[in-house]
C-alpha cells in the first residue's frame, strides 16, 4: 500500500494538526507542516504571500503533467479542542482542512513521479480572503510569489469522499439607492429611496429569468441579506442600501455580474433614483464559479481510485456545495476531493462545534488519493 511505502501516518499527522490552534495564526502549524515535510526527504519554502511548497520531479519533469495538490492550513473561530475515540477524531480543522491535508501529504510523499512532476501548495487563509492562493495563482500581485503553472489541481475539501467536480461562486456586494431627503408631511417633495426598493426587489427577483441552466450546477441564485435606510422616522430617506449574495455558474464573472444588476436595476427604478452596485472591496478576486468535464482522465482515475477503498457510497461525481479556491486554478482540470462532510443527517459539521472526520475516512482518503496520483502521473 502506498501509504505504508511512505512510511507517513496520516491519522497520527491529524491528531497532531488538530491540537494546533490555527483559528489567529498559522505560524504554528505552518512550522509543524514544514518539519513533517522535510523529515520526509523533501525540500519545502514558504512565499511571501504564506503558501507552503514542495515538488517533487521526475527525471522527465516536461514529459508529463504538473499535478498540484493543494488545500489549506487555517481553520475558523473559535478553535475547538481535540477529541478521539476508535472511530472519530474531532476538533477544529479535523475535516476542514486538516483530514483533507493528511491524505494529501500522504499521496505527495508516497509518489515516485517517472515522469512529470508533483507540487504541494498548501495556503494560509482561504478561511478569509484567499489571498494566499490568489498570490499562488497570479490573481493578486504579491512580491516574490511566481505564479503556480500545474497542469491539474487535486484541492483538498471535505467531499464526504466524492470527487467534485463543480461548485458556483459567491460574489458579494451593495446596490446603493439614492433619492432626496423631504419632511415626511410632504413626501412629494423629495425622492424615497426606501420606496425605490419596492421596484429594485422585483428586478432582483427576476433577474435570473431565462437564463440557461449550468449542467452540473443548475440555476445562479440571487439573495438580498441586509438592508438600511434612512436617518430620521419623520424624514423621506435619501439612500438606501441593499447588500446582495450572488451564488454564480461558469461563466459568469464578478464584473459581469455587477455590471448585469446595476443596469437590471436602473431599468426597474424611477429615473430620479440613483442607482450604482459596487462589490464587497476585498484585495483578492472573490471565489468565482468552476466547472471540470466529468469524463477527464482526472476526475476518472480519482473516482475509480476511491470506489476500488470502499463498499460503502464514495467516489461519487457530484458538485461541490460551497465556494471554493478551486476556483482560482480554473480553468485547468481541477477536482474538490477530501474525508469528512461539510454537514451530515443531524446538522452542520465544518465550521461547527461538532466538526469531526471518521478516522477510516482520512485513511480510506489517503489511499485513494496515493493510487491516484500515482496512476496519473505515472
Amino acid at each position: 500500500m502506498a501509504a505504508a511505502a511512505s512510511g507517513f501516518d496520516p491519522v497520527e499527522f491529524l491528531e497532531q494538526a488538530v491540537q494546533i490552534d490555527s483559528t489567529a495564526d498559522v505560524t504554528t502549524m505552518r512550522s509543524f507542516l514544514l518539519e513533517t515535510i522535510e523529515r520526509h526527504g523533501v525540500a519545502a519554502t514558504v512565499d511571501s504571500a504564506g503558501n507552503t511548497i514542495a515538488t517533487k520531479r521526475s527525471d522527465r519533469p516536461d514529459d508529463g503533467p504538473h499535478l498540484v495538490l493543494n488545500t489549506h492550513i487555517d481553520t475558523v473561530r473559535p478553535h475547538v479542542p481535540y477529541e478521539r475515540d476508535d472511530r472519530i477524531i474531532r476538533g477544529r480543522g479535523s475535516c476542514d482542512a486538516k483530514g483533507p491535508l493528511a491524505a494529501l501529504l500522504t499521496a505527495f510523499f508516497s509518489v515516485d513521479p517517472d515522469r512529470g512532476r508533483v507540487t504541494l501548495a498548501v495556503s494560509p487563509d482561504e478561511e478569509t480572503l484567499s489571498t494566499g492562493a490568489a498570490a499562488l495563482t497570479g490573481k493578486l500581485d504579491h512580491q516574490d510569489v511566481d505564479p503556480i503553472d500545474g497542469d491539474c489541481y487535486i484541492v483538498g475539501e471535505p467531499t464526504g469522499l466524492d470527487v467534485c467536480t463543480a461548485a458556483k461562486g459567491r460574489f458579494q456586494g451593495q446596490l446603493m439607492l439614492s433619492g432626496v431627503s423631504a419632511h415626511a408631511a410632504e413626501p412629494k417633495s423629495g425622492v424615497n429611496a426606501i420606496a425605490a426598493l419596492e421596484a429594485a426587489l422585483a428586478a432582483i427577483r427576476s433577474f435570473d429569468e431565462g437564463r440557461s441552466p449550468h449542467p452540473q450546477l443548475g440555476s445562479a441564485t440571487l439573495t438580498p441579506t441586509v438592508v438600511d435606510g434612512g436617518e430620521s422616522t419623520n424624514q423621506v430617506p435619501a439612500q438606501c442600501t441593499l447588500t446582495l449574495d450572488r451564488r454564480s455558474i461558469p461563466p459568469e464573472t464578478q464584473e459581469e455580474f455587477r455590471a448585469a444588476i446595476e443596469s437590471a436595476v436602473r431599468e426597474a427604478v424611477p429615473s430620479a433614483v440613483g442607482v450604482s452596485f459596487d462589490l464587497t472591496d476585498r484585495p483578492s478576486p472573490f471565489l468565482g464559479p468552476f466547472s471540470t468535464d466529468p469524463g477527464h482522465q482526472l476526475v476518472r482515475t480519482l473516482a475509480d481510485a476511491t470506489a476500488e477503498q470502499t463498499d460503502c457510497a464514495a467516489g461519487d461525481v457530484r458538485p461541490f456545495t460551497a465556494a471554493t479556491e478551486a476556483s482560482y486554478f480554473a480553468p485547468a482540470p481541477t477536482v474538490v476531493f477530501g474525508p469528512g462532510v461539510l454537514a451530515d443527517k443531524s446538522g452542520a459539521v465544518a465550521h461547527s462545534d461538532r466538526e469531526y472526520v471518521p478516522v477510516a475516512a482520512v485513511k480510506t482518503a489517503a489511499t485513494a488519493l496515493s493510487t491516484a496520483v500515482d496512476r496519473f502521473i505515472s
